[in-house]
C-alpha cells in the first residue's frame, strides 16, 4: 500500500514538502521554506543561520512533526531543483532524519554553497545524479529523474517506482519549447510512463486558474531586449534586478548589458551564490564576462566608482521584491549610498509575488525610486510555472489513476482540481484535495 502524507505546500505556495511511504520505506519530496515567512522573521532573501524551532514556530519551515511516527523509516530526500521553497529548509530539518539527500548537480552546488557559508553541518550526505537517469534506492524502489524546464537549472520532476505503481513528483515546471538555456523537456520519457500504471501525480497547481500555455523564457528574453537596447540610455544609470537562481535570465541580462558597452557587475551575496553553483556545473561562465561583488563593503566602493561613471555600468542587484536586506533596498535607504538622477532606469525583471509583505516592500521600494523621478520597467518576466493547458498536457501524457494538487492556495488547488474533473476524473474518488499534515492511503 501507498501513503502519502502532505506535509507543506498545500495550504499556501512554500514550505514544499511531500512524505510517501510504501511498506517501510518513506521518501521526503522537498523540504523547502515559506518566503513570506522566512523573509518576514529574517528580513533576508537568503538563508541565514536562525533556530529552527523559532522558524517552524512562524511557519516559515515544514512541521514535519506531521511524519514523527514515520521518522526511522526514511530513506532519502529527494529535493527537484534549487529553489528556497523547495531545499531553503533543508539545512534547518535534515538532520531530524540523517539520510542521503539526492538531487541535480546544480542542487546540489547551491545546497552545499548555504551550508558552507552558514557552517552548518549536517550529518546527511550530499549526492547528486543528473536528469534522465535512474538508480535503485533498494529492492522494492528505483527514483528517476525526469529533465523539465523551470526558472533554474537542472530542475526535474521524479519518479517513483513502486511494485504498486508509479508516483509522480511534478512540483515546479514549465513546458517550454523554446528554452534559452538548456534542453526542452523530455517529453518522451512522460509519454512512455503514461503507458505505465502512474498510480499518482503529485502536480504543481500555481498557475492551474490561467487559461493558456505559459509563454517560453524566449518571450521574456525579447521583452528585455526590448527595454535595456531599444530604449536610450546614454549617460544614465541602468539597474537590473530579477531572481538570482535564474541562470537563463542572468546570461540574458549579461548578452545585452555587453551590446550596451556598459561593464557589468553582479551584486548581493544570494547573486553571487547561484553563479559560483552555475560556474561548478559548467551552466554558465560569467566570471570572465562580470564582476561578481558578494559583500556591502565591496559593493559600497564600487557604487562610488559608478556614480562618477554615468552610463559606462550595468547593475545587476538582489531586490526584486524589495527584500529590506537587499542590494537594492540598501541603496535606497542610504545603507549603500546611491544617488539616482532622473531618468535613470531600473528593470525589475520579475513579477511581485502577491503576498503582503512582499507588496508592502516593493511599494516602499518602488515610492523611493519615484521619488528620484527613475524610470521604472516592471514585470520583464514570464514566470517558471506551468499554466492550465501545460497542465492538461502533462496529465494526457500521464494518464494517473490519482491526481494530488500541490504547490499552492486552496484556489489554486482547486481549480487544478477543477481541470481534472474536466478530463473526467471525479473529486474525492481519484482527484484529492488536501491540507497540510494530512494523509491518505492509495490502492493499486
Amino acid at each position: 500500500m501507498v501513503e502519502i502524507c502532505t506535509i507543506g505546500g498545500y495550504n499556501e505556495v512554500g514550505k514544499n514538502s511531500t512524505a510517501v511511504k510504501i511498506g517501510d520505506e518513506v521518501y521526503i519530496f522537498d523540504l523547502g521554506i515559506h518566503l513570506e515567512n522566512y523573509i518576514k522573521y529574517t528580513q533576508d532573501e537568503d538563508i541565514v543561520s536562525v533556530n529552527p524551532k523559532e522558524l517552524m514556530k512562524v511557519g516559515a519551515v515544514p512541521d514535519v512533526s506531521a511524519i514523527d511516527d514515520w521518522k526511522s523509516k526514511v530513506k532519502m530526500i529527494l529535493p527537484t531543483h534549487a529553489h528556497l521553497d523547495h531545499i531553503g529548509a533543508i539545512p534547518y530539518l535534515a538532520n531530524n532524519f540523517k539520510v542521503p539527500i539526492m538531487c541535480t548537480p546544480f542542487t546540489s552546488e547551491v545546497l552545499n554553497g548555504i551550508l558552507t557559508e552558514d557552517k552548518i553541518k549536517l550529518d546527511s550526505k550530499i549526492r547528486s545524479m543528473s536528469a534522465n537517469s535512474s538508480f535503485q534506492a533498494s529492492s522494492n524502489i528505483k527514483i528517476e529523474f525526469i529533465h523539465v524546464t523551470h526558472s533554474t537549472p537542472h530542475t526535474v520532476m521524479i519518479a517513483l517506482h513502486t511494485k504498486e505503481g508509479l508516483i509522480l513528483y511534478a512540483n515546479d515546471f514549465k513546458f517550454d519549447m523554446f528554452p534559452t538555456l538548456g534542453k526542452k523537456p523530455n517529453f518522451r520519457r512522460l509519454e512512455e510512463l503514461g503507458k505505465q500504471k502512474v498510480l499518482a501525480l503529485i502536480c504543481d497547481s500555481t498557475y492551474a486558474a490561467d487559461a493558456r500555455k505559459m509563454p517560453s523564457e524566449s518571450v521574456a528574453k525579447q521583452m528585455l531586449k526590448e527595454v535595456m537596447l531599444d530604449i536610450n540610455s546614454k549617460n544614465k544609470h541602468v539597474v537590473v534586478t530579477t531572481f538570482s537562481s535564474h541562470i537563463a535570465r542572468l546570461k540574458s541580462i549579461v548578452e545585452f548589458g555587453q551590446k550596451m558597452n556598459r561593464k557589468i557587475v553582479f551584486m548581493g551575496r544570494s547573486m553571487a551564490k547561484y553563479v559560483r553553483a552555475a560556474e561548478a556545473t559548467g551552466i554558465a561562465k560569467f566570471t570572465n564576462k562580470v564582476e561578481v561583488l558578494k559583500f556591502s563593503g565591496q559593493v559600497k566602493r564600487k557604487l562610488k566608482k559608478i556614480a562618477k561613471d554615468r552610463g559606462k555600468y550595468l547593475m545587476v542587484v538582489t531586490g526584486h521584491q524589495g527584500e529590506p536586506k537587499s542590494t537594492l533596498a540598501k541603496m535606497m535607504n542610504g545603507e549603500l549610498k546611491f544617488n539616482f538622477m532622473p531618468e535613470d532606469h531600473t528593470i525589475f525583471s520579475c513579477r511581485t509575488i502577491p503576498t503582503p509583505t512582499n507588496i508592502a516592500n516593493r511599494e516602499k521600494l518602488e515610492a523611493s525610486l519615484r521619488s528620484f523621478n527613475v524610470r521604472i520597467f516592471k514585470d520583464i518576466h514570464q514566470s517558471g510555472h506551468a499554466a492550465r493547458e501545460d497542465l492538461r498536457d502533462l496529465i494526457n501524457l500521464v494518464n494517473p489513476r490519482h491526481i494530488i494538487p500541490a504547490h499552492g492556495e486552496p484556489s489554486m488547488r482547486s481549480a487544478l482540481a477543477d481541470l481534472a474533473v474536466e478530463m473526467g476524473y471525479k473529486k474525492g474518488q481519484n482527484v484529492h484535495l488536501m491540507q497540510n499534515g494530512e494523509r491518505i492511503n492509495l490502492k493499486p
